[in-house]
């Protein structure tokens, strides 16, 4: 990528990594590592897993950048970042209970709500609806991204996002009640 220095968007480094442009990589890991790092250190105060997250992100990238879609990388590095510290935090969180005597450690809310999602009756509720609207609550809610950040990384305009999102809080309410009926009839 050194000559191009016309066409270095985010997009078009994500094009040269696609094709296997360690220098494209470089500079998209330059552009991008420093807010991630930051972002990913007020979620999770452990430097070492906040290093390997970060580490992971950019193997994935690397892995995977054809698949991004869109002209800035940002959300959906975000994303990847978010999903991979909630994948460290569980792997961590495991380790410590098989090695370490039941504590009185209380999870944070956000792990709790993270396992929710995951493991409880949200995550059953979320695999009922559109992986669309699914995917749009995923990054609004989950990951905590912007109309317009998620609009980017989804490739759809904002106010799509903004009507999936509905339709999502709309379908998840239902799917939930599905799950628990509040009525208790038989």
């Amino acid at each position: 990528m050194g000559g191009q220095g016309d066409d270095d968007s985010d997009a078009a480094l994500l094009r040269a990594v696609a094709g296997g442009d360690s220098a494209a990589m470089a500079a998209l890991y330059d552009r991008h590592a420093g807010w991630l790092h930051a972002r990913l250190s007020r979620r999770c105060a452990d430097t070492e897993v906040v290093r390997e997250v970060l580490q992971d992100t950019f193997v994935t990238v690397w892995r995977s950048a054809a698949s991004h879609r869109g002209a800035e990388a940002g959300g959906w590095l975000w994303v990847i970042a978010a999903r991979r510290l909630v994948d460290a935090r569980r792997v961590q969180e495991r380790t410590e209970q098989i090695a370490y005597a039941p504590t009185a450690d209380v999870p944070s809310v956000e792990e709790h709500v993270l396992d929710g999602l995951e493991y409880g009756d949200v995550g059953t509720a979320l695999g009922r609806i559109s992986p669309e609207l699914r995917e749009v609550l995923r990054a609004t809610v989950v990951d905590g991204l912007t109309t317009r950040e998620a609009a980017r990384l989804l490739g759809i305009p904002e106010g799509t996002v903004k009507t999936r999102a509905m339709r999502a809080r709309r379908e998840l309410r239902i799917a939930l009640g599905q799950l628990t009926p509040m009525g208790g009839t038989a």
